[in-house]
């Protein structure tokens, strides 16, 4: 049966065959078939978008329209149907796609980044051009970032509405070391996407503490209502510290949410 729902979709223009994002989807939803990324079967796409940030043609966006319902029983069987693996139709890569780390466009592999310790407020790098950078992963984009991206496990997660690395000047040494950041904007973007996908987050991976931080502005507390919600969602208990920073770029307060997580649960129904 359809019906309205994000699924999905291939641009097959952008689209070199790589097979990323068949290795990516854990559903066996996509294959590639003639030289070209497909996708198999409706029901096989939950949605989520965890191919997206592994696709470096960015050919790979989520829509909303009419589609069958995502049906998590016949995945387990199409997935175990499909071990062992049948060799693919890989075609070689176009040079400008390659580089050192492999086959993966720079702007959506997953890395971890290994920054120096946090510099002392005043202090500057070898080179006296300021502070260390304090950023331990790549993507930083919720939409792109890949859910099961190995820096989540046991991460201390920093979700920042984008406009606060811009405002607050020592972001970096007060609030990003030491932490994952995810970023995106709760007025601009899909946040009913993001809902599902930091749900994921959460419950796929051991995430230890969230912080979020947000502008003063009134629309940018929806990412806090955000992180909430999919933490219900993802029935995970973890520390959750709010951060609000005001558009002159001073912390004007932080704290701990004063809302329980099973009340929080219950209005998320």
């Amino acid at each position: 049966m359809k019906r309205l729902r994000k699924i999905i979709r291939i641009d097959e223009e952008k689209c070199d065959g790589c097979g990323r994002c068949a290795d990516a989807c854990a559903e066996g939803a996509i294959r590639i078939i003639g030289g070209k990324a497909r996708l198999v079967s409706e029901t096989y796409c939950d949605g989520l978008g965890a191919c997206l940030g592994d696709c470096p043609q960015g050919a790979i966006t989520i829509e909303e329209r009419e589609a069958e319902e995502f049906d998590a029983k016949t995945v387990e069987g199409h997935v175990a149907a499909q071990k062992p693996a049948q060799p693919r139709e890989k075609p070689r890569p176009p040079a400008a796609a390659t580089h050192a780390q492999g086959h993966a466009c720079p702007g959506t592999l997953a890395q971890m980044l290994h920054p120096r310790s946090a510099t002392p407020p005043g202090a500057g790098d070898a080179a006296g051009d300021g502070p260390e950078p304090q950023l331990h992963n790549w993507p930083v984009q919720i939409r792109l970032v890949p859910v099961q991206a190995p820096y989540f496990q046991g991460a201390h997660l920093l979700i920042a509405a984008d406009c606060v690395p811009f405002a607050f000047a020592d972001f970096h040494r007060r609030l990003l070391s030491g932490k994952v950041v995810l970023i995106g904007c709760p007025k601009l973007d899909d946040v009913e996407f993001y809902r599902e996908k930091l749900a994921e987050i959460f419950r796929q991976n051991d995430i230890r503490s969230v912080e979020v931080a947000h502008m003063e502005v009134p629309c940018c507390f929806g990412l806090v209502q955000l992180v909430r919600f999919a933490l219900a969602d993802a029935g995970k208990e973890i520390p959750l510290l709010l951060t609000k920073i005001g558009i002159r770029g001073t912390v004007c307060e932080t704290g701990r949410p004063d809302v329980r997580s099973d009340s929080l649960r219950a209005a998320a129904k």
